[in-house]
């Protein structure tokens, strides 16, 4: 399936709203705030943030957490995701999602899903999704 590539219009504010996410983050350990903005097939953006907990282990990304919040609302279809990142008090990266996050979006999305890695509406990088988990494992794998 090919994937609709957003314009960019779309992608500047995709990549906005993950660096204004980035303010919703829960970081008291990291200090460390990422924000996401998950865009649907449909046109819905769905957003999220890091929320880290002390024993480490359920802390949650910021991409995961878009996800999920558009899976618990019945969305399935994703046509791109924006992701800024960095230091709490320290500039912007081009912060790439954990691999963890990587798996999950291969459970949802195609190879050529486009990731936006945001310092800005207009300062971002775009990757597919195979690029960022080369050979990655899915349920093309289990069949």
């Amino acid at each position: 399936m090919e994937q609709k590539v957003p314009g960019p219009e779309m992608i500047g504010r995709l990549c906005e709203t993950a660096v204004a996410m980035r303010q919703m983050s829960y970081v008291p350990y990291s200090h460390f705030r990422v924000g996401a903005a998950l865009l649907t097939a449909d046109g819905e953006i769905f957003t999220g943030c890091n929320i880290e907990n002390a024993a480490y282990t359920p802390t949650v990304c910021a991409e995961r957490t878009a996800i999920f919040k558009a899976v618990s609302e019945g969305h399935r279809s994703f046509a791109a995701i924006a992701i800024s990142g960095g230091p709490e008090d320290g500039e912007l990266q081009y912060c790439a999602p954990c691999g963890v996050c990587r798996q999950v979006m291969a459970e949802f999305c195609g190879r050529d899903f486009p990731v936006y890695l945001a310092k800005s509406g207009t300062d971002y990088e775009v990757h597919t999704l195979e690029e960022l988990l080369p050979n990655g494992f899915s349920a093309d794998n289990l069949k």
